[in-house]
């Protein structure tokens, strides 16, 4: 189902009164949410309109999390203009230069380009974490609860519910409470970074889901990335530059590797969610990149509890692309 890009009835009075009358509005992205976007063009200027509509949408934790992070020296995007009853907010234009499409064009960029990532992540964990609510157990249950609420039932798998919650529960045992939280902004990947023209920042996207928790869970975001393949050895020294200037011991690499299977069961249910519920047939087939990754984290010891309950519940042969696993 196609996003419809016209945009909404309001924008027009919002960005008179945004001081933009006579702007000409262009359709530029949805996402997996009910946000979208538009590039507003006047004159030599140029903004980025989200229209995030209530009840569906809720811009104010962006809001928040984009002046926290300005506040301390990162590039997110200045807000020009706010109408929180409409959903609608005027934001600064870092271009098109996602960081994605920069690495795929000029492969020689990627080690360059992803060093500066990690690096932006060593400085965003030095600060304390924003006041926000905490990425706790509940939340990580909650989350990887999606995997047999939609994956599970879209394959017609019977599984055993209690024996997943039990099994997750051992293996985030270790990591809960481990360290010192940290703003994690949930979804830094290469397509939520920007290349700002004439700034040596990167730009940074989407993170108005941000939690308090674990500092390893934006680095395996970035490094087990749902939308592009990170090499493995890539992944690899980016995880050992991480640990090196940090000081990040082994207990580090357990953190990595149980968020790492917890975030990416997670992506497998919402990627089903999005096929089943939401009428979005791209995401299924991402779907075996993603079963890559979670399959390389249950290899590490400390998640042996859910390897084993994989292997009881979900066979191999059901792992991968649920509209191609339909067909077969």
């Amino acid at each position: 189902m196609a996003p419809d890009m016209n945009p909404p009835a309001a924008a027009q009075q919002f960005l008179v009164d945004a001081g933009w009358e006579g702007a000409e509005i262009r359709p530029l992205a949805g996402d997996a949410s009910f946000r979208r976007y538009f590039r507003v063009v006047h004159h030599d200027r140029s903004a980025i309109l989200m229209d995030a509509p209530p009840p569906h949408e809720d811009p104010r934790p962006f809001i928040a999390i984009a002046r926290w992070l300005a506040d301390r020296g990162f590039a997110a995007p200045a807000i020009l203009h706010e109408d929180l009853a409409e959903g609608l907010v005027l934001l600064e234009d870092f271009g098109d230069a996602r960081m994605r499409e920069t690495v795929d064009a000029a492969p020689e960029s990627e080690l360059r380009l992803y060093e500066a990532a990690v690096d932006l992540l060593v400085r965003l964990h030095t600060h304390a974490a924003a006041d926000i609510r905490a990425y706790d157990r509940a939340e990580y249950q909650r989350e990887v609860g999606l995997l047999t609420e939609w994956y599970c039932p879209a394959l017609d798998l019977a599984v055993n519910d209690a024996g997943y919650i039990a099994a997750w529960d051992a293996a985030l045992a270790p990591v809960l409470g481990s360290h010192t939280p940290v703003t994690v902004l949930r979804d830094y990947h290469a397509e939520n970074i920007m290349l700002i023209e004439g700034s040596e920042s990167l730009g940074l996207l989407d993170f108005q889901d941000a939690l308090a928790g674990h500092p390893a869970y934006d680095l395996v975001s970035l490094l087990q990335d749902a939308r592009r393949d990170v090499p493995a050895d890539l992944e690899i020294a980016m995880l050992y530059r991480y640990k090196r200037i940090t000081g990040a011991g082994d207990e580090f690499d357990v953190a990595y590797h149980v968020l790492g299977a917890q975030r990416n069961a997670k992506i497998v249910g919402i990627f089903t969610r999005l096929w089943k519920r939401d009428g979005k047939p791209r995401y299924p087939g991402l779907c075996p990149r993603v079963w890559g990754y979670l399959e390389r984290d249950l290899k590490h010891p400390a998640l042996r509890p859910v390897a084993e309950w994989f292997d009881a519940n979900v066979p191999a042969e059901m792992r991968g692309d649920p509209v191609a696993i339909l067909g077969a």
